[in-house]
């Protein structure tokens, strides 16, 4: 469980639901530009923000950060994450350590030498003090050398050595394992320690933690340490947790996409989300199933439509989600001819086929499998946004118990 009375509570591991994490990429000193994004974070449907501790500033803000989210009704834990000194910024700021609703811990720079296990447990000892869980995240950018070089040592003496790259993997399974180990010791619960061993390389993170899954029980948290920017970061991530995700290992992930200039951060939540909704494993907003169009769609009104609803279903969801328990498993479909419009319609809780070209000037509109009503003219758009407004309105029961109606459906969500 992440989170305590003041906070959000996340389940996370065992048959909880797989939770999306995200990271602002603010500088945490500045104290309203970074609310500003976690609450953008928040309403897209992160339910894990992670945010950078790297100095006295950044760890004298964590408080007032956590207190102006509240005061907006905002109660989504935040993680701290420490490198290099985070032992002296947690122990030196008490309120920080406080307002955290869980650490991230980098065994590959805690510390160094003789330090390495007194700063490292002293993160764990204020871990226990406030009750608070800890990842132990390891990156092959940040990797224990040390570590790295004796097991290099180890594998050139002997007859047959692995090759290095299969020995720098074993490193960072092991930097996880051994540190959780000593977390262990020092009396922290299992239930309170999340292991990762991130890596850009999709091959490499397949191969990683699908050992690390044999090797521990622990709750895992996966994501590409650096995925790219655009469809290439957002391929690599869907590939690589898509493989992980259906053998059943992971129980939080983030997607960490380079933003494009100007982009919005809230990409990478949406992507996450996409990727769990498309396996199967949860539902956050209802998909729209949309053709990809050809020489029988020449009009591009059924791709407008369909990045409108997508749209509106979007900018909708948060007050369905606390509204409408189940909305986020509708499932739409915006079509663009007579060949399979009408077909994928009928699969779908509402579906409208557009006409293609040559075909009749009318769309008919499926709800529940039957055919519904014809639309014609200018204002499609509106009529059809209307009819999924009163649908969702109608099929899903209000969580205050005033009228709507009709059959509700389940969802996993993390509690």
């Amino acid at each position: 469980m992440i989170g305590d009375q003041e906070t959000c509570q996340v389940r996370v591991g065992g048959d909880a639901p797989i939770v999306v994490q995200s990271m602002t990429n603010t500088d945490t000193a500045d104290i309203d530009g970074t609310v500003t994004q976690i609450a953008a974070l928040a309403a897209a449907g992160s339910e894990l923000v992670r945010i950078t501790v790297d100095r006295e500033d950044a760890a004298r803000a964590v408080p007032h950060i956590r207190d102006k989210l509240h005061k907006q009704g905002i109660r989504v834990p935040l993680i701290g994450d420490f490198h290099y000194i985070g032992h002296t910024l947690l122990s030196n700021n008490p309120a920080c350590a406080e307002a955290l609703a869980k650490y991230r811990i980098n065994p590959g720079n805690v510390g160094f030498k003789n330090k390495k296990d007194s700063q490292f447990s002293s993160m764990i000892e204020t871990a226990l003090e406030y009750n608070r869980p800890v990842r132990i995240g390891v990156n092959w950018g940040s990797l224990d050398q040390e570590l790295l070089a004796d097991l290099m040592d180890q594998n050139a003496k002997r007859p047959e050595p692995a090759d290095s790259a299969d020995v720098t993997r074993e490193a960072l399974v092991r930097s996880a394992l051994d540190s959780a180990e000593r977390a262990l010791e020092l009396g922290m619960t299992k239930d309170r320690i999340i292991l990762s061993c991130k890596v850009s390389n999709v091959q490499d993170l397949i191969a990683v933690y699908s050992d690390l899954a044999r090797r521990c029980d622990h709750a895992l948290h996966l994501g590409l340490t650096e995925a790219g920017m655009g469809s290439k970061g957002i391929v690599a991530s869907a590939t690589a947790m898509g493989v992980l995700l259906q053998e059943g290992i992971g129980d939080t992930i983030r997607v960490s996409l380079t933003p494009e200039p100007g982009g919005d951060r809230t990409q990478e939540v949406i992507v996450a989300q996409e990727i769990l909704q498309t396996l199967g494993l949860r539902a956050f907003t209802p998909m729209v199933t949309a053709c990809p169009g050809c020489g029988r769609t020449t009009s591009t009104v059924f791709q407008s439509l369909a990045q409108q609803i997508q749209d509106h279903v979007r900018s909708s969801m948060p007050e369905w989600r606390d509204r409408y328990p189940g909305s986020e498993s509708l499932n739409l479909a915006v079509m663009g001819c007579i060949v399979n419009g009408p077909g994928e319609s009928k699969h779908a809780d509402i579906g409208i086929s557009l006409p293609g070209t040559g075909e009749e000037p009318a769309a008919p509109v499926f709800i529940d499998g039957k055919k519904a009503m014809t639309l014609r003219g200018a204002g499609i758009a509106n009529e059809f946004k209307k009819i999924v407004d009163d649908y969702v309105a109608t099929r899903y029961k209000p969580r205050d118990g005033k009228a709507g109606g009709g059959k509700s459906k389940s969802t996993a969500a993390a509690e």
